[in-house]
């Protein structure tokens, strides 16, 4: 039995590290990305996956309004292809 758990000790201790490096981080990283996508407003300015810069106009469901460049371009997109939030709109 003492073989046994000698053998398997280093293995859970490296899984239990693994799970400490890996995962928790992840988590966290997932929260707080998921949070940053509820608290968008109108007229924030948002960084996109693809490195879009603009503001968003219009917030529906899971699709957000762009409206970028000096055309004023609008670009529908996913919430998922929001990257950053770079400037918080000042209106509440």
């Amino acid at each position: 039995m003492n073989e046994i758990l000698g053998a398997a000790l280093p293995l859970i201790v490296m899984l239990g590290l693994f799970y400490l490096i890996v995962f928790l981080p992840e988590n966290k990283r997932k929260k707080k990305y998921n949070a940053m996508l509820e608290a968008l407003k109108v007229n924030d300015e948002v960084l996109t996956r693809g490195g879009i810069i603009g503001k968003i106009t219009s917030i529906q469901d899971d699709h957000v309004l762009v409206q970028t460049g000096p055309d004023r371009a609008r670009l529908k997109i996913s919430k998922n292809g929001i990257a950053s939030v770079i400037t918080e709109s000042k209106t509440e």
